[in-house]
């Protein structure tokens, strides 16, 4: 299965393509901003392809022809304006979906936020909510495609090594999990057909990651 990672820049991005490129049924393209970026990724033996998330919609066409699944793990990140929260989270998040189904890819991870809720709109801080904002519209998006979509809402991100243990459900307790233990969990839901249709909340925990996606 060739999978293309949206956002593999990014910190779950790297993990996730190493991982994929370290199994045996799985191997990676690697979406990218600039071609810079792409020595990371050509060592691992991942294919690169460079677009910007920002242009238009044939663009991540091209870049999704050929692949069995997409994983969006793209984001604004912390420290830009609510212009790039609205271009990346929402906007960029919409049109891969859209060039998902019009390169007629079925398979589709999204990395959410962890509750994007219309409760949780209302409840964000005035910084966080148009984050929020972008996520829960994106995510409905998501739900009304014909898509084989699975939804995963983590905890606040961390750096730490990861421990390979999670707890994952519908609903949890909000708390922390690393970046690399969320790239394990995208790679279990990716070999486990069981995870389409299914959104989660997952944090760290005690189970294997294995275990609490079988789980769910």
């Amino acid at each position: 299965m060739k999978v293309l990672i949206v956002g593999a820049n990014g910190q779950i991005g790297k993990h996730l393509v190493k991982m994929i490129q370290d199994s045996e049924t799985l191997e990676a393209r690697a979406m990218i901003r600039k071609e810079e970026q792409a020595q990371y990724f050509e060592d691992l033996g991942a294919e690169t392809v460079v677009v910007d998330l920002e242009d238009d919609t044939d663009a991540i066409v091209k870049a999704t022809q050929g692949v069995d699944a997409v994983v969006f793990t793209a984001g604004s990140g912390p420290h830009t304006g609510k212009d790039k929260t609205l271009l990346i989270d929402l906007d960029g998040a919409i049109k891969t979906i859209k060039a998902t189904e019009i390169a007629q890819v079925k398979r589709f991870i999204m990395i959410s936020s962890f509750d994007t809720r219309r409760e949780a709109i209302q409840k964000a801080s005035a910084s966080f909510a148009p984050y929020v904002v972008a996520k829960h519209y994106a995510d409905e998006k998501l739900r009304s495609t014909d898509l084989d979509y699975t939804i995963i809402h983590p905890g606040i991100l961390t750096n730490d090594e990861g421990t390979g243990k999670v707890e994952a459900a519908t609903t949890v307790e909000r708390g922390e999990i690393p970046r690399k233990d969320v790239a394990r969990v995208i790679l279990t839901c990716l070999e486990n057909d069981e995870t389409i249709g299914k959104e989660f909340q997952v944090v760290a925990g005690n189970d294997q990651v294995k275990h609490a996606i079988d789980s769910l």
